[in-house]
């Protein structure tokens, strides 16, 4: 599996952190790709790719992002969406939803407030346990 993420706050980090952490619990092979900063990936060895980003600007994808999905060139029908915000912000985490839509996922996307720390940690149990029924189908 391939964890690829944007951070500048170190929210989106920590988040993709955590799962990972949780993947490898439950024997799965994880890489990390620093989005913007590690180099390219090839989409195809991976069963499972997990995007992670934030919302910029007044609910735009951070352009990082956008030449990631530029740099994969198709849209892989195995991509799972997260992303950290704050719901102050009328925009709250639309660019998980825009890459949800645009990958056709087939899961919700994760929205995390802020940091993944706490109640928003049984969001990503529970995230993670719809993202894996699919992966154990396919094994």
């Amino acid at each position: 599996m391939l964890i690829a993420y944007l951070s500048y706050s170190g929210n989106t980090e920590e988040t993709a952190e955590l799962i990972q952490k949780k993947l490898i619990a439950k024997g799965a092979s994880v890489e990390m790709h620093r989005i913007g900063i590690d180099p390219p990936i090839n989409p195809s060895h991976y069963d499972v790719m997990f995007m992670g980003t934030f919302t910029w600007d007044n609910g735009s994808t951070p352009d990082e992002v956008k030449d990631f999905v530029l740099e994969i060139g198709y849209k892989p029908d195995n991509m799972a969406v997260f992303g950290t915000g704050d719901t102050q912000f009328p925009f709250f985490c639309q660019a998980v939803d825009r890459l949800t839509r645009f990958y056709e996922s087939k899961w919700q996307g994760l929205k995390i407030e802020q940091s993944p720390r706490g109640s928003q940690e049984i969001k990503i149990d529970r995230w993670l346990e719809g993202v894996l029924q699919y992966v154990r189908r396919i094994a």
